[in-house]
């Protein structure tokens, strides 16, 4: 007998889960399936409406979220120093890109929807693929769907206050209903509306949104060098550059405290997470491969110029504000904003206006990204059996109606539950454990699978990937140390996935043993 994470378990599916014999089981029966009479869903396949040029801007759009406009000030009290502000962007990045150069080897060899499920399922077996979508549902998408949601309303608070934070429609013991959150909340719903009324909607959005982000950020560096640059904030600025301590404040003062040690390298972790939570969701491109005209070819292309496009923007964006505003002022931005400090000093009391309204639209495209293919992971996982049987089935608009309405419903409940740094450190952890698992794939793969047509290669194989595998391994090791009370949490979420797939096979072991008699 095989053992239970060998077993194929849907008559006639296709997905090589398994190269040893299969066993056939009846569909899913370890839950109640909540949305059954739903009666406009038919079992179409995924039809290629994307383009290159669509593929890239759902990889920048993606990535292009509120993290710019917000994170520098987190690393700027982390790190201190403006050589070091600037080092945690290139640094993201740059492993960025190697990931995703990686990645393009992974896409061209299973050019279907799943991405990253599909490729951990076939380099190390289905329960590692499952760890992944149940995380990827439970912390990693719905988390940063959240996350950005939770940015969106901290901007539109700006311009109207009476939906901001401060606002408390519901309190109950420690729990607190915010205005902020409702904003959250319906901006979720809306774009999950959007793409369940088809993918070339989604799409549209995304690349019209796309380009007015990065037009409006490209302006914000070129105006923020002609107009707020001041060579005495610059050169302040990089005096004490690569001085490592963390900043506080204390009877109205900047309080500096030297970083040596292992508190630099936590100091580091924790400035990365903000940089690489902007600088991620650069793969979800990958999710929606089956919805990718010629995807062998542009799915890696896409993945390459996006994350490239983005890097470039971000550094040059952290120059400008370095340019622009001195480095407390970066550091202690009111509630981190600092893109709004950044266009009061360049365009004067109006420019807050401009970068407010500029942000909603960045997180509202990015949040369309995030909709638009983080449901297809759900899709192709109920595909092998391991989800909702319902997710596994699109609606009539060929896109999975179900799992969309699903992960909306478990993005707008952690919306409730945390605050933006909070979700980013239960995020960013998770997401490097599986980013590393992934590339270690190329690895397992190119030994295990070397029939498979590779009509891309991993960029600088084997050194490259290593290097990646490496820095992420470290940085979510320190995360694991220095930020506890979220990284355990997600560790635990992540382990929890192992008795629960066990469940779920040990279901349909028992189901297809009272049908078979």
């Amino acid at each position: 007998m095989q053992p239970l994470d060998k077993i194929v378990l849907e008559e006639g599916n296709s997905s090589p889960i398994a190269h040893t014999g299969t066993v056939n089981f009846v569909q899913i029966a370890f839950t109640v399936n909540l949305f059954s009479s739903m009666t406009d869903e038919t079992k179409q396949e995924f039809k290629p409406h994307l383009g290159l040029l669509d593929a890239t801007m759902i990889v920048a759009g993606s990535m292009i979220g509120s993290g710019i406009f917000i994170v520098s000030s987190e690393i700027t009290r982390s790190v201190g120093g403006a050589g070091y502000l600037v080092a945690m962007w290139v640094l993201a990045g740059v492993i960025t890109i190697i990931a995703a150069v990686s990645y393009g080897e992974l896409s061209a060899m299973y050019p279907k929807a799943g991405g990253m499920y599909v490729y951990l399922r076939e380099a190390f077996g289905p329960l590692t693929g499952f760890l992944y979508g149940w995380t990827f549902f439970t912390i990693i998408q719905t988390g940063t769907i959240a996350a950005v949601g939770v940015a969106f309303a901290k901007f539109t608070s700006y311009l109207l206050p009476a939906v901001g934070e401060e606002n408390i429609l519901l309190s109950v013991g420690e729990f607190q209903l915010k205005a902020s959150q409702l904003i959250s909340i319906a901006v979720i719903v809306l774009l999950t509306y959007i793409n369940s009324r088809g993918v070339k909607n989604g799409a549209f959005i995304q690349t019209f949104l796309t380009l007015i982000k990065i037009a409006s950020l490209t302006g914000l560096i070129v105006f923020g060098f002609l107009w707020g640059a001041s060579s005495e904030t610059w050169t302040l600025n990089w005096q004490n550059a690569w001085t490592a301590s963390s900043l506080t404040t204390g009877n109205g003062n900047v309080v500096p405290a030297a970083l040596s040690g292992l508190a630099f390298f936590g100091a580091i972790a924790i400035a990365m997470k903000g940089s690489l939570f902007s600088s991620d969701s650069w793969h979800n491109i990958t999710f929606i491969a089956g919805e990718v005209k010629n995807p062998k070819r542009n799915i890696g292309l896409s993945l390459v110029l996006g994350t490239l496009l983005v890097t470039v923007i971000y550094v040059l964006t952290n120059i400008m504000y370095l340019a622009v505003i001195p480095l407390e002022g970066i550091a202690f931005a009111k509630s981190d904003r600092v893109g709004v400090v950044a266009a009061e000093y360049i365009f004067g009391p109006a420019g807050t206006i401009i970068i407010a309204v500029m942000i909603m639209i960045s997180t509202f495209g990015c949040n369309n990204g995030l909709i638009l293919a983080g449901a297809r992971v759900y899709y192709t996982m109920a595909k092998d059996n391991l989800f909702f049987a319902r997710a596994g089935v699109l609606n009539k608009y060929e896109v999975p109606g179900y799992s969309l309405w699903l992960q909306c419903i478990w993005a707008s409940v952690l919306c409730l539950t945390g605050k933006y740094n909070d979700l980013l450190a239960l995020v960013i952890f998770g997401v490097l454990i599986f980013y590393v698992f992934t590339i270690i794939g190329i690895y397992v793969l190119r030994k295990t699978r070397p029939d498979i047509p590779r009509p891309y290669k991993a960029f600088g194989y084997p050194v490259l990937p290593a290097i990646y595998i490496v820095v992420a391994s470290a940085l979510a090791i320190l995360l694991l140390i220095f930020e506890t009370r979220y990284t355990l949490p997600g560790l635990a979420i992540i382990l929890l996935g192992i008795p629960v797939y066990y469940f779920i096979l040990k279901g349909k072991r028992d189901e297809s043993l009272a049908v078979n008699g």
